[in-house]
């Protein structure tokens, strides 16, 4: 399974998580609460939950870099392919032959700002994204935006990045359109409505942040009226593209059949999907529907597995606390055999 090595290892979030928007509603740890069932209550909510599980920003796939041509487009091939000294070879020889080739110097950009191939420099990022931007490169538009808003290679501006953000949105970059979102409350004056429309804007387009941060406003009614039925459709639409944290949402929705027909067993699929990507919620939510026998086979043993799991990167739960500490030794041996070859397989 995915990532099962780095289960112990939090990320933290970065600057526009969606994390600083819902305080009203802690999406993850438990805002939806499972339906009630034997003890430990599946509704019962766990007594904390680390931070930083949220989706976030994330940058849009590299475009394709043409123009057609013979071999135009070896650079991005090149990229695409992890060949990232070539790619930036290839990059430069088409600046060579023509000075305005904006995709070349967006992949430049990009090139020097993750490190591939080259030293990371931020600074030199920002400058062949500038190069492209100016000439209406909208990937560069948009790379030099979000560098903008954290102050990464230029100095940290919100106006100038707003301004670059509205112009990529224009042009429909999908991305582009999300942050517009979060930057309408993501300060003093927080506007849903619009948010809303950004954030439906960029979901049209294929941005999955956008479906699952419009999904949140119709679940808790901001800048929409309250649809538990299109919370559902867009929370789905973001699940279906492997969100772990719309999972995760889906599958309480699913459980509790809010917004969309109840399916017990479909939840717990979705659970155990995110959990497996070391999502600490659906593991927790895991735990309680193993050990109450809801979705799938009744199985202490693997419930307290989650669970351990769940509490490794910070979310407790006494209620499960309790079961671990009535478990015998022989069982706990089992529990600590699973984790472990869940850990390092």
């Amino acid at each position: 399974m995915m990532g099962k090595r780095h289960v112990l290892r939090l990320r933290m979030a970065p600057l526009f998580a969606l994390a600083l928007l819902f305080a009203l509603a802690p999406a993850l740890a438990c805002a939806q609460s499972l339906a009630p069932s034997g003890p430990p209550s599946l509704s019962a909510r766990p007594s904390s939950v680390a931070t930083g599980f949220l989706p976030l920003y994330r940058p849009q796939p590299m475009p394709d870099f043409g123009p057609a041509g013979p071999n135009a487009d070896l650079a991005y091939a090149a990229y695409q392919r992890g060949y990232f000294r070539t790619a930036l070879q290839e990059a430069m020889k088409r600046l060579d032959r023509n000075k305005a080739d904006t995709a070349a110097m967006t992949l430049v950009g990009e090139l020097f700002k993750e490190g591939f191939g080259v030293r990371r420099d931020l600074a030199e990022a920002a400058r062949w994204f500038r190069l492209a931007a100016e000439r209406g490169n909208v990937q560069a538009q948009f790379a030099l935006a979000m560098a903008s808003l954290s102050g990464t290679g230029v100095p940290q501006d919100r106006g100038a990045a707003t301004a670059l953000l509205e112009k990529a949105a224009a042009a429909g970059h999908a991305g582009a359109l999300f942050n517009l979102g979060i930057l309408a409350i993501d300060g003093e004056k927080q506007d849903f409505s619009r948010a809303a429309d950004f954030f439906r804007r960029a979901a049209e387009g294929g941005n999955v942040d956008g479906a699952y941060s419009l999904a949140l406003l119709y679940r808790e009614g901001r800048g929409v009226m309250r649809d538990n039925a299109a919370a559902a459709r867009w929370m789905k639409r973001a699940a279906d593209e492997r969100v772990a944290a719309a999972e995760v949402e889906y599958a309480i929705m699913l459980f509790n059949g809010e917004g969309v027909a109840r399916d017990e067993a479909g939840a717990a699929k979705l659970f155990l999907r995110a959990a497996y990507r070391n999502n600490p919620v659906a593991m927790n939510r895991l735990a309680r529907l193993y050990l109450a026998g809801r979705g799938l086979a009744k199985d202490e043993i693997e419930a307290m597995k989650w669970h351990i799991l769940a509490r490794a990167v910070g979310l407790n739960d006494e209620r499960l606390d309790a079961t671990l500490k009535g478990m015998n030794v022989r069982d706990m041996a089992i529990v600590e055999e699973r984790v472990r070859q869940f850990i390092d397989p």
